[in-house]
């Protein structure tokens, strides 16, 4: 299962999403696949846009081998990047009350209430 942690859009205060993720420390994995996706410039740009991160707990949790195989597979790392990424400023206000947002990859996720917690694509 990933746990996401919303990590904000495009600017928080004076950092963007790249600087709140590296400030978060947990992120290192997704800061490492941004990277090799070429998708840091885009994460520091105007946007704006909504990134629903993968911890490095979420990360950790796939099968072995696929980090790994993602990070020698670049496009195929960046549709799944962009799948986490929603154009638009979605605030966690608005999150509660939606059933699906289409991702930057053009996909669209599922959005919807259970136990007290909002889920993404069944990911709390």
């Amino acid at each position: 299962r990933w746990k996401l942690q919303r990590l904000g859009s495009t600017r928080v205060g004076s950092a963007d999403i790249v600087a709140t993720a590296q400030s978060a420390g947990n992120f290192n994995t997704l800061l490492a696949a941004a990277q090799a996706a070429g998708l840091v410039d885009t994460l520091q740009g105007d946007g704006p846009y909504t990134v629903f991160a993968p911890t490095d707990e979420a990360f950790a949790k796939l099968p072995k081998g696929t980090v790994e195989h993602l990070l020698a597979n670049p496009e195929q790392l960046r549709e799944v990047l962009l799948y986490h990424v929603v154009p638009g400023r979605v605030m966690a206000s608005d999150v509660v009350a939606l059933s699906s947002a289409t991702t930057a990859q053009g996909s669209d996720l599922t959005i919807k209430m259970a136990d007290g917690s909002v889920k993404i694509d069944d990911a709390p």
